[in-house]
């Protein structure tokens, strides 16, 4: 008997599709996407710790494939010294702008100062974090120096222009003050909180000024002829 080539129809089910388990990321240009999977890496590091920071990871969380990721960063250390140096490019920026909006040197200086402890609130530990993890490769601190030369050429023509000193003293000068900056951060670390962060701040805008007063009015020392 021939074998019926007639069906009762479509099987339950048919024609569905399976449930996606995981959603994929929108499609994103090259650099957006870099930018998306540096703040995967940035989130996983801030919430968890460095160690959780592996190619996995940050594909989970940033909701791609692994070979994708690949596609932007060979390795963890590598995605960890793109976030480090983007992270340090943002806070640089981010203190830049703050003393360039000052309208006299005093007001740089306490605007360097606010703004110092106002990164290190937001972002210190994750800093340190990556720091640790080995993050600060040669070219980044490259840049980092450079950053900052810019800061001290803009803080010593201020030094110049305010109180009259030599160019050659005024950039000495702040380049020996300025260097304050990073215990001002590790104070505020160790004892966070607005009352700190006031005293912290008087205290580098005096010690500053005090400094840079003494170097305009030639302050003799003990052993000046």
């Amino acid at each position: 008997m021939a074998r019926s080539t007639v069906t009762d129809g479509p099987r339950p089910g048919a024609g569905k599709r399976r449930a996606v388990t995981r959603a994929r990321a929108p499609r994103l240009r090259r650099a957006d996407r870099r930018e998306a999977l540096l703040d995967a890496a940035v989130a996983i590091a801030a919430e968890v710790g460095v160690d959780a920071v592996s190619m996995e990871t940050v594909a989970s969380r940033a909701r791609v494939s692994r070979p994708l990721l690949y596609k932007h960063f060979a390795n963890p250390s590598e995605l960890l010294a793109a976030a480090y140096k983007r992270e340090m490019a943002t806070l640089d920026h981010e203190v830049e702008a703050a003393v360039g909006q000052a309208d006299d040197l005093e007001g740089a200086v306490r605007a360097l100062g606010r703004a110092v402890i106002d990164e290190a609130q937001a972002r210190g530990t994750l800093l340190v974090r990556l720091i640790r993890a080995g993050a600060r490769d040669s070219q980044t601190h490259k840049e980092q120096r450079a950053r900052e030369a810019r800061l001290v050429r803009h803080f010593s023509q201020l030094v110049t222009d305010d109180l009259g000193v030599s160019r050659k003293e005024a950039m000495a000068a702040c380049r020996v003050l300025l260097t304050g900056i990073d215990s001002i951060i590790h104070q505020w670390q160790e004892r966070p909180g607005p009352d700190q962060r006031t005293f912290l701040e008087n205290l580098f805008v005096r010690a500053v000024m005090g400094g840079l007063h003494g170097v305009a009015g030639r302050v003799p020392m003990r052993d000046e002829s």
